[in-house]
C-alpha cells in the first residue's frame, strides 16, 4: 500500500506520500502536523489584506525610525543620574548619636511617628559602611555611608551595590549608595526561564525566545527613542506594536493561513482598543503625568504628549494577551474542523465561542488581577486613609489604571468573537472549495496480494 492511495482511515486528510511512501507495510498516513494548507484563492485574499498592511508598517518604521535617544544634560534626579558599580568592604556598628550631623539628640513630639523615629535613630545603633568604587575614573576610591536602624535597606560586607555619582557636589559627598546590584540573581532567573522554555517548548520554545528578543529590540530601538524624538506616541505605538505582532506571531507559529487569521483578529482588536482608549482618556481628562517618573519625563521633554504616552502604554500592554487569545481561538477552530470536516461555519463558530467564553473569563480575571497587584501599594495607601470607593476611583492615579484595565479587557473580549468568526469563515469556505472529491477506495489489489481477501469455500 506504499503507492499513495487513500484508504478508509484517511477520512478528512490528504495523502502526501509518493511511491514507496508506506512504512512497514502500513497502507495509511496520519496527519499529526499542521493543518492542511488552504487553497490558493484564500491565500490570495489573505495576502491582499496583509501585504499592504505589512508594507505600511515597514514604511512607518522607516519614516519614524529615530537615530537614538536625544542627548540631554543630566538632572541628577531618579534614574537620570551617573552611576558606578561598587562593593561594600566593611560595616561597623556605631552609636547613632555620635554620627548625628548636629551632635545633639533630636527633639520633638514623641507621640507622632516622626518624633518617635527621630528618638529611636538618636538612641539606637547605626551602621557605618565603607564602600569601594569598582568602575569608572574613580575606580578604587572609597566613601562611607551611614545606615540608620529603621532604613529598609541595610548594607552587608561584601555586598555589590550601585553608587550614584554627582560631580558638582563636594568631594566627600560625590558618591552615595543608590541601590543594590541585582544583576546576578536577575540574570540567573532569566537563564532558568529560558532553559524551561527550551526544554518544554523545544523548537517552538527557541522561536518564542527569538521573538521575545526581537520584541524588546523594537521597544528599545524604535518605540522609546521615537517617542523621545517627539513623534506622536500613539502612531509610534501602533506601528511598533504591529511590527512586534507580525514578527512574533509568524516566527512562533509559522507562515500559514491559520497564523494570518490570528494576525487579522489581533489587528481588529488593537484598533478597537486604540479607539476606545483615545476616547475615554480624553473624556476622563487623564494627563498621564501622575508620578515622579512621568513628571521627570515631562520636565526633560516637554514636547512629549503624556496622554498619548498613556494610550501607547495601553496598546502595547494589551498586545501580549491579545496574541494569546487570537492564536488560541484560531487553533481551536482549525482543530474542530479537522475533527469534523462536515461542520459548517455556523457550527464552528458556536463551538469556538463556547471555548472562547472560558478563555474570556480567565484572561479578563488575569488582566484585572495583574493591574491590581501592580497598584497594590497605592490601594493600600488609600485603605489606610479610609477613603471611600468613589473617592479612590476618582483620583487620577486609580482612574488611569481603571481605564487601562477596562479598555484592554473590552478589546480582549471583542477579540474572541471576531477571531472565531474569521477563522470559521476561512476554514469552512476553504475546505468546501479545496477539498478533492472522495476517492474511490479499491481494496482488491491489496487483498489479492495479501491473500486475506479470499473467500473460504463453503
Amino acid at each position: 500500500m506504499g503507492n499513495g492511495r487513500t484508504t478508509a482511515t484517511d477520512t478528512g486528510h490528504h495523502s502526501d506520500h509518493g511511491p514507496g511512501g508506506g512504512v512497514g507495510g502500513h497502507g495509511h498516513s496520519h496527519s499529526h502536523g499542521p493543518a492542511t494548507p488552504v487553497s490558493r484563492h484564500l491565500r490570495k485574499v489573505i495576502a491582499a489584506i496583509l501585504i499592504p498592511f505589512t508594507a505600511a508598517v515597514v514604511v512607518g518604521l522607516v519614516v519614524l525610525w529615530p537615530g537614538g535617544a536625544p542627548p540631554h544634560k543630566r538632572t541628577g534626579v531618579g534614574f537620570d543620574r551617573q552611576t558606578q558599580q561598587a562593593t561594600v568592604t566593611r560595616v561597623l556598628e556605631v552609636s547613632c548619636k555620635s554620627v548625628n550631623a548636629s551632635g545633639e539628640t533630636p527633639t520633638g513630639n514623641t507621640s507622632t511617628a516622626e518624633g518617635t523615629s527621630a528618638q529611636q535613630e538618636a538612641n539606637g545603633t547605626c551602621h557605618k559602611a565603607t564602600i569601594r568604587v569598582d568602575t569608572g575614573k574613580d575606580k578604587g576610591r572609597t566613601f562611607t555611608e551611614i545606615v540608620q536602624p529603621d532604613q529598609s535597606r541595610q548594607l552587608h560586607q561584601g555586598e555589590k551595590v550601585v553608587a550614584a555619582y554627582e560631580p558638582s557636589a563636594p568631594k566627600d559627598l560625590q558618591y552615595s549608595v543608590a541601590d543594590v546590584n541585582r544583576r546576578f540573581p536577575m540574570a540567573l532567573l532569566a537563564g532558568i526561564f529560558a532553559l524551561a522554555v527550551v526544554v518544554v517548548g523545544r523548537l517552538r520554545g527557541v522561536m518564542a525566545l527569538v521573538a521575545l528578543a526581537i520584541s524588546f529590540g523594537v521597544l528599545n530601538f524604535f518605540i522609546l527613542p521615537a517617542i523621545l524624538q517627539g513623534s506622536n506616541p500613539l502612531l509610534v505605538a501602533v506601528i511598533g506594536s504591529s511590527a512586534i505582532m507580525l514578527i512574533a506571531l509568524y516566527i512562533c507559529h509559522g507562515l500559514s493561513a491559520r497564523t494570518s487569521v490570528a494576525v487579522l483578529g489581533t489587528l481588529v482588536s488593537l484598533g478597537l482598543i486604540g479607539i476606545l482608549g483615545s476616547q475615554f482618556i480624553d473624556w476622563a481628562a487623564l494627563t498621564g503625568n501622575t508620578d515622579d517618573n512621568t513628571g521627570l519625563i515631562h520636565g526633560l521633554y516637554p514636547s512629549i504628549d503624556m496622554s498619548g504616552l498613556l494610550l501607547a502604554g495601553v496598546i502595547i500592554g494589551s498586545l501580549g494577551v491579545l496574541d494569546d487569545v487570537t492564536v488560541t481561538q484560531t487553533s481551536a477552530v482549525w482543530e474542530l474542523h479537522e475533527a469534523n470536516p462536515s461542520m459548517g461555519w455556523r457550527g464552528l463558530y458556536r463551538a469556538g465561542i463556547r471555548i472562547g467564553r472560558d478563555h474570556i473569563a480567565s484572561v479578563v480575571n488575569t488582566l484585572v488581577l495583574a493591574y491590581a497587584g501592580a497598584a497594590l501599594p497605592l490601594l493600600l495607601l488609600f485603605s489606610i486613609a479610609q477613603s471611600g470607593v468613589g473617592t479612590v476611583a476618582n483620583s487620577e492615579l486609580v482612574a488611569e489604571e481603571i481605564v487601562r484595565t477596562l479598555v484592554g479587557s473590552i478589546g480582549l473580549v471583542a477579540s474572541v468573537p471576531v477571531t472565531t468568526l474569521l477563522a470559521a469563515l476561512v476554514v469552512s469556505a476553504d475546505r468546501a472549495q479545496a477539498a478533492p472529491a472522495p476517492a474511490t477506495v479499491d481494496f482488491a489489489p491489496a487483498l489479492a496480494q495479501s491473500g486475506r481477501g479470499r473467500r473460504r469455500k463453503p
